[in-house]
């Protein structure tokens, strides 16, 4: 019996640490790098400066006090939420109204790429010369959900966030969550697509096709077999007074009923 728990002990342990395998993977490749890319109802800031200020502000839409939309993310990873810019929102057709330009389709271009059109658009209406062009996500935001420390919605400040950052951003991985078998939930050319990640294994993490996380990206983290089994119907637990007093109860109203029918019987 002594063994059996032991083995059963070791067993589990070997499924909690990280990267188990490191030492054999040195120098492995990471998958390729997905840059985030703008998608309907995204939010955007875009910023032009010029050498001339007045011609800046008629690109630039107006600083507010504070924010009108919330996403709701209780959380933040790597940077600060900016009050001060308001953004264009991309509609459903992945166009933005921008000002001196008109429509312009953003869908599917990267922060860069959209900086780069919008400068040419510039330049070839002689609007202005050498504008400077910035654009920055708003709403960006992945859910990590399940066995985490704390469990939410994270907004996200920095191209290129992985799913080690997401975890870590979560506060990690529960000793009752199963690191070997991390979903990832991704909406890909409109259909829902999921993905499983090995946590222990670096090299299954680091090639992983999500180990850049995208925007809106869900992350969740399974109960491992002593978590599910300490959960009942109820949502109490073998341990927990309520679940004894629960089975008491039904034990003898089972006792009661039985009895009753033997009484009916004679």
């Amino acid at each position: 019996m002594v063994a059996c728990m032991m083995m059963g002990s070791c067993s589990s342990y070997k499924k909690i640490p990280y990267f188990q395998d490191a030492d054999q993977v040195k120098g492995i490749n990471t998958a390729a790098v997905q840059e985030i890319t703008i998608r309907p109802k995204d939010r955007i800031s875009i910023v032009v400066n010029c050498k001339d200020p007045m011609i800046s502000a008629l690109f630039n839409l107006p600083y507010v006090t504070q924010r009108v939309v919330s996403t709701g993310a209780k959380n933040t990873l790597y940077g600060e939420e900016s009050s001060a810019v308001s953004g264009y929102t991309v509609d459903s057709d992945g166009n933005i109204d921008f000002p001196t330009i008109g429509k312009i389709n953003v869908a599917g271009l990267t922060r860069n790429e959209l900086a780069a059109l919008i400068k040419d658009e510039i330049e070839a209406r002689n609007q202005a010369k050498d504008p400077v062009v910035t654009v920055d996500f708003l709403n960006l935001s992945v859910t990590v959900m399940g066995e985490v420390a704390n469990p939410g919605i994270y907004r996200i400040y920095k191209d290129n966030i992985t799913l080690l950052e997401a975890i870590g951003g979560a506060g990690d991985i529960t000793v009752q969550g199963k690191r070997d078998n991390v979903l990832v939930l991704r909406m890909e050319d409109g259909k829902q697509k999921s993905y499983r990640v090995n946590m222990t294994s670096l090299q299954n993490v680091v090639q992983s096709p999500v180990f850049y996380l995208q925007q809106d990206d869900i992350v969740y983290v399974e109960p491992n077999k002593m978590k599910a089994k300490q959960s009942t119907v109820n949502g109490n637990t073998v341990r927990s007074a309520s679940f004894w007093i629960s089975l008491s109860s039904l034990a003898t109203t089972v006792a009661t009923l039985v009895l009753n029918q033997k009484n009916r019987s004679k």
